[in-house]
C-alpha cells in the first residue's frame, strides 16, 4: 500500500471525488487549491484533498473509497497518514459532513468530535437535493480532531 501525492491532472479521479462530493463544480472549489492523495493498493483504492483554512487548521475536503473496497480501511489508512504528516504544520484536522449514519459513525470512530454546524449548506449550495442513506442533508456538520 502507498499513498501518492497527486500534483497533476487530479481531475483524473473525478469518479472518486464525486463519490464523496456530487457536484462538480463544488469539487472544483477546493481542489486547484488543495493537495490530492491517492491511495495505492494494486491499483487506486482511495483518495483524499486536504485544504489549508487558515488559523491552524487542516481540512479535509474530500474523502472516498472505490465502492467494493469500502469498509477496508483504506480511508482511515488516508486520514492516518494526513495526521502523521501535518502534526507539526496544523494544531487542528476538521471535516464537514452530512448528519448520517453512514458518515458520522466513521469520522467518531477515526477520532473526531462534533464541533459546530453550517446551517442550511447543502441546500444552498448545491442544486439538487442531497440523500445519504435516505436522509436528505441540509446542515453541514463540523467535526474535528487536535493533531
Amino acid at each position: 500500500m502507498t499513498i501518492i501525492e497527486v500534483i497533476k491532472n487530479k481531475k483524473q479521479f473525478l469518479s472518486l471525488l464525486l463519490l464523496a462530493d456530487e457536484q462538480e463544480n463544488i469539487i472544483d472549489r477546493y481542489l486547484k487549491r488543495g493537495t490530492m492523495y491517492v491511495l495505492d493498493d494494486n491499483g487506486v483504492k482511495a483518495e483524499c484533498v486536504v485544504a489549508d483554512e487558515g488559523d491552524g487548521i487542516l481540512e479535509i475536503k474530500n474523502i472516498a473509497t472505490v465502492p467494493e473496497y469500502q469498509g477496508k480501511g483504506y480511508a482511515k489508512a488516508l486520514i492516518d497518514f494526513i495526521v502523521k504528516e501535518y502534526a507539526d504544520k496544523y494544531s487542528v484536522l476538521q471535516v464537514g459532513t452530512g448528519d448520517s449514519p453512514l458518515t458520522v459513525p466513521f469520522y467518531e470512530k477515526c477520532g473526531f468530535v462534533r464541533s459546530h454546524i453550517i446551517p442550511n449548506f447543502f441546500t444552498d449550495n448545491y442544486d439538487h437535493p442531497i440523500f445519504e442513506c435516505g436522509v436528505k442533508l441540509v446542515d453541514m456538520v463540523i467535526f474535528q480532531r487536535n493533531l
